[in-house]
């Protein structure tokens, strides 16, 4: 059901450093890494284990930002349908069902503000 996961840093060069070294022996290291400038806000690492990145921290200044967190979805119209869902329920668009080619060509994605703040994510990676 989780497809990633991601929380907040208070110094991101020295978390990530950390990680890269704590993570190594569990077999996971930094798959990859999004710029302040593609996000519109703080820079991310994403660690992971065979090319997947899962295990998502974020950028300085993000200590007062929500958690993160998504969810997989089996393809894109479920995807359209937790949004609906989640914005009828209260919640508040974080970022409408679309293409997050920053991530990857395929990734397809809805962010929605739960009650407390918190950014839940359904997520599909398939192809259209």
């Amino acid at each position: 059901m989780i497809d990633h996961i991601g929380f907040p840093v208070s110094d991101y060069e020295s978390a990530k450093a950390f990680y890269v070294k704590a993570l190594a022996p569990l077999g996971y290291g930094l798959i990859m890494e999004v710029t302040a400038e593609q996000t519109g806000h703080d820079a991310f690492a994403g660690f992971g284990a065979d090319g997947k990145p899962d295990f998502w921290i974020g950028g300085e200044g993000a200590l007062n930002k929500p958690v993160h967190i998504a969810i997989a979805a089996k393809d894109r119209a479920t995807v359209d349908a937790f949004y609906r869902a989640a914005i009828a329920a209260g919640g508040r668009d974080n970022g409408p069902p679309g293409i997050r080619a920053h991530y990857h060509p395929n990734y397809y994605g809805a962010f929605v503000l739960d009650p407390d703040g918190h950014n839940i994510e359904a997520v599909c990676h398939a192809p259209a």
